[in-house]
């Protein structure tokens, strides 16, 4: 039975790495309510699209 060896490597846990969460998290936030406002500007105005 063929052995598989183990690799691990130390992850540094650092308030960099929450700030960058947080981060995308903001973007992703921001990018999503654009996209809705767009859509919901669009059903308002009576712009039929593909998606209809």
């Amino acid at each position: 039975m063929p052995k598989a060896a183990r690799i691990s490597t130390p992850v540094p846990v650092s308030s960099s790495s929450e700030n960058s969460d947080s981060e995308q998290f903001v973007v992703v936030a921001l990018f999503s309510g654009i996209g809705l406002l767009i859509s919901l500007v669009a059903v308002i105005c009576g712009i039929q699209g593909v998606w209809f």
